[in-house]
């Protein structure tokens, strides 16, 4: 059985700063993304999750300040609701979070 590299995804934002979208993979693998973007010459990095992620979210923005980068502070913590339809049709509030760090 062969196993496919998944990545982490980043991307850019027309304010020309990069976004790291947390899913379900391990948090080191957005610590690593978000320490990428920095080294890479970004100014800004969001973090950004919904529901059930957004304790990962905070991992990762907490081992990226607090073990790798630490020159590196939290700028913004943005907190909203977006509706999400399920698939029967019913309407579902989902929690977000964005999480802008900057160097």
């Amino acid at each position: 059985m062969a196993e496919e590299k998944q990545s982490v995804k980043a991307e850019r934002t027309n304010r020309g700063d990069s976004t790291i979208l947390v899913g379900s993979k391990n948090v080191m693998s957005y610590v690593l993304a978000c320490v990428t973007l920095f080294n890479k010459g970004a100014t800004e990095v969001a973090i950004r999750a919904r529901g059930r992620l957004i304790s990962r979210a905070v991992d990762v923005a907490e081992i990226t300040r607090n073990r790798f980068l630490t020159d590196v502070d939290v700028k913004d913590i943005q907190i909203g609701t977006t509706t999400v339809q399920t698939d029967k049709g019913s309407d579902l509030n989902v929690s977000t979070i964005d999480i802008i760090l900057t160097k």
